[in-house]
């Protein structure tokens, strides 16, 4: 690894450090999806129950940590941190000003299970998730064939 050069601290300073899946990040609110257990959108914790299979997860898995909407309004998240809180999970409120998340709750590791299904029942975001198992490499044949291909030459 090569040391910084003026360039890169200016570039730092002006936008701020390189963070890896930024848009995922925010979705997933402050987690990448790869570590979600489970999922919930906003509609669903608003709803007057809990979802027993958050319970669930929750139980079985007491080092993961529950994030939770900070742009919705507590009422519909504290009976989600009560549960965290008897089951001894760590939660946190992530509340981003620039990008409200369609996502209401996520039960997540600190490290990578890549689940497939991670949404309750039938209710999924409308906005599709993007893993790296789907995405396919394309290959190309360099930098020109690149932008031939972009201009359609």
């Amino acid at each position: 690894m090569s040391k910084p050069t003026v360039d890169d601290y200016i570039q730092q300073g002006i936008y701020g450090e390189k963070e890896i899946n930024p848009d995922e990040k925010r979705r997933f609110l402050g987690t990448f999806r790869e570590r979600v257990i489970i999922a919930l959108t906003k509609s669903q914790v608003r709803k007057k129950k809990v979802y027993s299979e958050v319970i669930s997860a929750i139980k079985e898995n007491p080092k993961a940590k529950l994030y939770l909407n900070g742009n919705m309004r507590y009422s519909y998240l504290s009976k989600y941190i009560k549960t965290a809180s008897k089951h001894g999970n760590p939660y946190t409120m992530t509340t981003n000003k620039e990008y409200d998340s369609d996502i209401g709750l996520v039960l997540a590791h600190n490290y990578a299970i890549d689940k497939n299904d991670i949404y309750v029942g039938e209710e999924k975001p409308q906005i599709s998730t993007i893993t790296p198992k789907s995405c396919k490499k394309q290959k190309t044949k360099g930098p020109k064939a690149l932008i031939k291909k972009i201009l359609g030459r």
